[in-house]
């Protein structure tokens, strides 16, 4: 049987893009194991361990719904169509339904069932949310850049030697460039004795040629003479009028830079996609390789909303609290190589908050405030008319009302208003993304080090939970949970040494487990307690 098999546009990343697929099957647990055979990147990313296909898409046959199990069991015939469509996950039922989450209509539109104050019907895994959010999210175009600004800046492509650097012979050291011949035998105690002739400096051009018998003063980083082949340092020599006594013997090519000897010409020195060090920066320089082109950082909007909220640096009073939201989330976005474009503080305000959404101009949108179920939650319903919201609602504590989508072909992340949430949120989706795009790791960009549990942690079966833990006194391989965990206790992030994720089929880690710890800080700041 002749089928067809639709591959959904969010993993259009892992199939080269191919949008339809035609082979020959028989049931659809053969069309989907053909279409990953050509293309094997799909597999993890619409079935489980089980085999089954993920809760976030819906999977047709003739625009029919078909169970996601027993995939052998659905028989195909001749012109039949397959697709898997992506669903918007999490979120309430819509009124006298029959429980099911919204989905997305045959069309690929969203519909636009109104989800405040239902509650979550389902949540997606952690795994398929970060899925969600790294898909169609790779690395910006190149732009030029100058040398001296492109130190913490991605390479966008192999830089090549065009010269050689050194570009001539120079000395290594302030002393006397010489022939090694005619310092053999020289000791302290039978000195060979030099005539002077000359000195080189550090820019010198057109240096005399060395005679045998003669020396020629010269500096560090000087070029030597014609003829010379060795350096004595000036300590090991003796200078009286026109003559220097040698107190040593030199061996030909001691203390003497050879041409090419940092950089020789044609030599690949960095390769693309390097982050580049300050050092980076300075090898660029040397060869004369200015402009550099490097990955364009991804243009980042940040919207916090909520009627509560107080312009950073100003003091808390009744009814209101001060937004820490907006500095901490700028921050993390440099540190993961965006450029923050502008951010907008917003009253619970629908059309404002519609105008906010505008993508022109910006890369990627991070909302946070208002992602969640209630009923001034108008984001979600938002990205949905706008757009398409292809997460809402993560298995994650603390961070659950995330939400993932696209407006304009342009990746939008809901966080939550809660500051630890909205942290929490950020570094486990929405930072991948945006590192993707800037052409950095996708990893969590935190030093890891391996602890020991000092007291239990509890944790429920089907979700992650994100564990703030701080190393006992006086310890550098016990922690402990903090106690203060809400997700609006921030301070906990701060008294904090770092963090652990509990996988989600976890029912806790008992005292005397050994546990991957992330370090909120880098090496260096009063933390490198890695060992």
């Amino acid at each position: 049987m002749t089928v067809k098999v639709i591959i959904p546009g969010v993993l259009g990343r892992y199939a080269a893009h191919e949008r339809e697929l035609h082979l020959e099957a028989a049931h659809v647990a053969e069309a989907l194991e053909k279409l990953f055979a050509r293309h094997p990147g799909l597999r993890e990313r619409i079935l489980d361990r089980n085999g089954h296909v993920y809760p976030y898409f819906l999977l047709t046959r003739n625009r029919e719904e078909l169970s996601r199990s027993e995939l052998d069991q659905h028989e195909l015939a001749d012109g039949d169509r397959i697709e898997l469509i992506g669903m918007v996950v999490g979120g309430a039922a819509a009124p006298h339904s029959s429980g099911e989450p919204a989905k997305q209509a045959a069309d690929g539109s969203s519909s636009t069932v109104d989800i405040r104050m239902r509650g979550f019907v389902r949540r997606a895994t952690l795994g398929a949310a970060r899925a969600t959010a790294l898909s169609e999210c790779a690395a910006l175009e190149a732009e030029a850049i100058g040398v001296a600004h492109c130190a913490g800046r991605v390479l966008a492509e192999d830089v090549v030697a065009g010269v050689n650097v050194p570009p001539f012979r120079r000395s290594a050291m302030d002393g006397y460039a010489i022939i090694a011949a005619d310092t053999l035998g020289a000791s302290l105690y039978d000195p060979v004795e030099l005539t002077l002739a000359g000195e080189s400096m550090p820019g010198a051009q057109n240096v005399e040629p060395l005679q045998s018998g003669q020396a020629c003063r010269i500096m560090t980083g000087a070029p030597l003479p014609e003829g010379a082949d060795a350096v004595v340092m000036a300590e090991d020599c003796e200078e009286d009028g026109n003559k220097v006594k040698l107190h040593l013997a030199a061996a030909t090519g001691k203390h003497v830079g050879r041409i090419g000897e940092d950089v020789a010409l044609g030599e690949t020195i960095l390769c693309a996609g390097r982050w580049l060090r300050p050092q980076d920066a300075g090898l660029l320089s040397s060869i004369g390789h200015d402009p550099v082109r490097v990955v364009r950082r991804p243009r980042v909007r940040i919207l916090v909303s909520g009627n509560e909220l107080l312009p950073p640096g100003s003091k808390p009073a009744d009814g209101c609290i001060v937004d820490s939201n907006t500095p901490l989330l700028c921050a993390l976005v440099e540190r993961d190589g965006g450029e923050l474009v502008e951010c907008l503080r917003l009253g619970d305000d629908r059309e404002a908050l519609k105008q906010a959404m505008n993508m022109d101009g910006i890369d990627l949108l991070i909302a946070a405030g208002g992602s969640s179920v209630g009923r001034e939650d108008y984001l979600p319903e938002l990205v949905r008319e706008l757009g398409e919201l292809r997460v809402h609602g993560v298995a994650l504590r603390p961070a659950a009302p995330t939400g993932i989508g696209r407006i304009a072909g342009k990746p939008v992340f809901l966080l939550p208003g809660n500051p630890v949430s909205c942290l929490c949120g950020y570094d486990l989706m929405t930072a991948p993304a945006l590192r993707s795009m800037a052409g950095l790791s996708t990893e969590l960009p935190y030093l890891k080090c391996k602890r020991t549990l000092a007291r239990r942690i509890s944790s429920r079966v089907g979700r992650v939970d994100y564990v703030r833990l701080k190393h006992l006194e006086g310890s550098r391989t016990h922690v402990a949970p903090l106690a203060a965990a809400g997700a609006s206790v921030l301070s906990s992030t701060t008294r904090a040494d770092g963090f652990a994720l509990l996988a989600e089929d976890s029912e806790g880690l008992a005292e005397g487990c050994e546990l991957e710890l992330f370090l909120y800080d880098p090496l260096g700041t009063g933390a490198d307690i890695v060992n």
